[in-house]
């Protein structure tokens, strides 16, 4: 996938929040640390540094979901993330993506921090970030 093919499905699965652009895909993809798994319906993007992932961001279209697309996604990221010596992984969430954060906590993350007011929602209200780890061993 191209980072415009990314930043497109990134844009209409985030119509709700800001979605990010071309170019900070090119930015995120341009490192060898980095690596994107999917097609034109779910990806998943992270990367990994020593040994510990970072989920960056996972996107379904919306007329993809409900399909098992974001699980089989995460699954991949993490097998990806563990040939690359990953011992463990970490994610962020909006505090009131509740699909998101019940997709992870099915998969085994569990909360560990809270970055008060981190996102801001299109409306302009504030809304935290639930910090979310598992261990990949």
């Amino acid at each position: 996938m191209t980072p415009a093919d990314l930043a497109q499905l990134h844009g209409a699965a985030f119509s709700q929040s800001r979605a990010w652009s071309e170019a900070e895909f090119q930015d995120l993809l341009v490192s060898p640390l980095s690596f994107v798994l999917g097609d034109s319906h779910s990806f998943a993007l992270g990367r990994v540094i020593a040994d510990e992932a970072e989920l960056l961001t996972i996107a379904t279209h919306p007329k993809a979901r409900r399909q098992g697309l974001a699980r089989a996604r995460l699954t991949a990221f993490e097998d990806m993330a563990k040939a690359r010596g990953a011992t463990s992984v970490f994610l962020e969430v909006a505090a009131n993506n509740k699909a998101a954060f019940a997709l992870y906590t099915d998969q085994g993350y569990i909360q560990t921090a809270r970055r008060k007011a981190y996102y801001t929602d299109p409306a302009g209200n504030r809304v935290d970030a639930l910090i979310l780890h598992k261990s990949l061993g």
